[in-house]
C-alpha cells in the first residue's frame, strides 16, 4: 500500500530509521516513530504534544533520547507490522480532515498514540491527555451551542491578529539565527551563543501559548502587500557589525509587534515575550560594545601594572622603558596613596604612556580615572559596579573586571565589561588570595568567551610558557617587569613568549 507523505513526515520516518539503527533494531517500530516525530523542538507534532500536556523533554531524557538525530543518511530498514494499521487509520484521519488528503505528521501522531495503549499510557505518566490531542487535531462531536447571535468580525479580527503575529514571529526567528549565527561562527563566543540560543528557545515556547492553529491558518504570504516594498538599505550590509546592528533591531521590532498584538490573544503570551524583549537589550549591549573593545584590544597583549613602591627604578622610568619593550596597556595600581597624590601620579603616568602611544587604566578609581584623562578603569569584584564607573567615565572609556569564577565572568559580560582580568593563575607577590584559580580556570574562561582576557596573578618569565600552552594569547605581569633591572628587556621576552 503507498501513502502520500508531507515532507516533515518524510523527515520523521528518516530520523526514525536512523534511532532504529543506533538500537540495532531489525525493524522501526513505534517507539521509534514516535521520537522521530518529536525530535523537531519547533515542529507542530512537537506543538500538538506540549499543548496536550505532555512533558516530552523529561519523556525524551527519560529514554535517553540523542540531542542531535542525523536522517541525512537514514538507515534502510522495515517497517514495523503493526505500523501498518496505524498509518491506515493516519490515511483515514488524512482523507477526513485535510484538504488535499496528504498524510502529516499529526495524522500519524494521533492514530499512533490511539493504537499504542502502551506508549499511550507511558506518555500520560508525563501529563499527555489523549482527548486533548484529539481535539486538537480533528475537533470534538459534541454540537456547538451557539447561546448568541455570530459575530462576523470576531473571526476576521482573528484571522488579522494572527497574520501580524505570524509574521512577527518568523522575524524574530529569523533574526535570533542571524544573532546565533555570528556569535558562533563569527566570534566564536560560547557564552553569546548560548544566550542567543536560550533567546530562541524562549521564543518558540512562548508561541506554544497561542491557539494552535493561529498562525499557519491566518498566513497570506501571496497577498501579503509588503513583500513587494523595500528601501535600499535593506540590501546594504557594510561589514558583520551592520548585519549584527541590523538583526538586533529587527529581533526587538519584532518582539514588540508580538507583545502588543499577543495582548489580544493571550495576556501571558504578551508577558512572556516581554521578559524576552528586555533580555535582548543586554545582550545587544554585549555584543555591539563587545565588538567594538574586541577591534581596540585586538592587538593588545601586555599589560604592566605598576605600583611606586614596588618599581626598582623610578615609576616613570619603569612605564617608559614597559612600553619600550612592547607593554600596550600600563594600569597605576596604588593602593595606599592620598586622594591629591594619587590624582597627580595618574597623570604623571598619562602623560607618558600618551607620549609612548600605549592605553593608561587606572585600579580601582574611576574618579581619578576620569581627571586625569585616562583610557579606561579597571575594577575588582569589591568596587564600583560597571553601570557606575560608566556614569562617571562615559561610554568610550574601557572597563575592566577582575574575575575568579565562571559566573563572574558571565556577569562581568552582560554587565558591559570591556574586557577581563582572569585569575589568579598562581600565587601572587604583589596581591594576596587565600589561593589560585589557576591555570584551568584561565582555559575555562577562554573557553567561554571572545571578550579580551588577561591572565594575571604571579605570571613571570619563568611561567609564561605554561600559560601561553593553556591558550592564554593576553597576560597582566606587575612584579615580574617593576622588580626587573631592566623592564625593557622583560616585557620583550614576555611579548615574545606569548607569540
Amino acid at each position: 500500500m503507498k501513502f502520500e507523505f508531507s515532507p516533515a513526515l518524510q523527515l520523521a520516518f528518516a530520523r526514525a530509521r536512523q534511532l532504529a539503527a543506533s538500537d540495532v533494531a531489525s525493524q522501526v517500530e513505534q517507539r521509534h516513530l514516535l521520537r522521530g516525530l518529536l525530535a523537531e523542538d519547533e515542529g507542530k507534532a512537537m506543538m500538538l504534544m506540549i499543548r496536550s500536556g505532555a512533558d516530552v523533554p523529561s519523556w525524551q531524557a527519560h529514554l535517553g533520547s540523542p540531542a542531535q538525530i542525523d536522517a541525512s543518511e537514514p538507515a534502510d530498514l522495515p517497517l514495523h507490522p503493526a505500523l501498518e494499521s496505524i498509518m491506515i487509520r493516519a490515511r483515514d484521519l488524512a482523507v477526513l480532515h485535510a484538504d488535499e488528503g496528504t498524510i502529516s505528521t499529526e495524522h500519524v501522531l494521533l492514530a499512533l498514540l490511539t493504537e499504542d495503549e502502551i506508549l499511550r499510557q507511558e506518555l500520560e505518566s508525563f501529563g499527555f491527555d489523549h482527548e486533548r490531542l484529539q481535539a486538537s487535531i480533528v475537533g470534538t462531536s459534541s454540537p456547538l451551542a451557539m447561546e448568541e447571535p455570530l459575530l462576523l468580525d470576531e473571526p476576521t479580527q482573528e484571522i488579522d491578529t494572527g497574520r501580524i503575529l505570524d509574521a512577527s514571529a518568523n522575524r524574530g526567528r529569523e533574526a535570533l539565527r542571524v544573532l546565533e549565527d555570528h556569535a558562533r561562527f563569527a566570534l566564536n563566543d560560547a557564552f553569546l551563543c548560548r544566550r542567543w540560543k536560550q533567546l530562541r528557545h524562549d521564543l518558540a515556547q512562548a508561541l506554544y501559548l497561542l491557539p494552535g492553529s493561529l498562525l499557519l491558518e491566518a498566513r497570506d504570504t501571496l497577498h501579503d502587500v509588503g513583500t513587494a516594498i523595500s528601501t535600499e538599505q535593506e540590501w546594504q550590509r557594510a561589514s558583520l557589525h551592520a548585519v549584527v546592528q541590523s538583526n538586533v533591531k529587527r529581533l526587538q521590532e519584532a518582539l514588540r509587534s508580538l507583545e502588543e498584538y499577543g495582548k489580544i490573544v493571550a495576556v501571558e503570551f504578551a508577558q512572556q515575550i516581554e521578559k524576552i524583549r528586555y533580555q535582548s537589550y543586554t545582550l545587544e549591549r554585549a555584543v555591539v560594545q563587545g565588538g567594538r573593545s574586541r577591534e581596540r584590544l585586538a592587538d593588545a597583549q601586555l599589560c604592566v601594572l605598576v605600583t611606586d613602591a614596588l618599581c626598582r627604578a623610578s615609576l616613570v622610568g619603569t612605564v617608559k622603558e614597559a612600553a619600550l619593550g612592547g607593554a600596550q596597556i600600563i594600569q597605576l595600581r596604588e593602593k595606599d596613596l592620598d586622594d591629591c597624590t594619587l590624582l597627580a601620579r595618574a597623570r604623571e603616568v598619562r602623560d607618558v604612556t600618551r607620549s609612548a602611544g600605549v592605553l593608561f587604566i587606572v585600579n580601582d578609581r574611576p574618579d581619578i580615572a576620569r581627571l586625569a584623562d585616562a583610557d579606561g578603569v579597571h575594577l575588582g569584584q569589591d568596587d564600583l559596579p560597571i553601570r557606575a564607573a560608566r556614569r562617571i567615565l562615559g561610554s568610550d572609556a574601557l572597563i575592566g573586571v577582575s574575575t575568579h569564577n565562571l559566573e563572574q565572568v558571565r556577569r562581568a559580560i552582560l554587565d558591559g565589561a570591556n574586557y577581563l582580568g582572569v585569575g589568579p593563575t598562581f600565587l601572587s607577590q604583589t596581591k594576596e588570595f587565600d589561593a589560585s584559580a589557576g591555570l584551568g580556570f584561565v582555559q575555562q574562561a577562554l573557553a567561554e568567551t571572545s571578550l579580551a582576557a588577561f591572565a594575571i596573578g604571579g605570571i613571570d618569565l619563568h611561567n609564561v610558557a605554561q600559560v601561553r600552552a593553556a591558550g592564554a594569547r593576553r597576560i597582566a605581569v606587575s612584579h615580574a617587569i617593576c622588580r626587573a633591572g631592566d623592564p625593557r628587556a622583560v616585557a620583550g621576552k614576555l611579548r615574545q613568549a606569548l607569540r
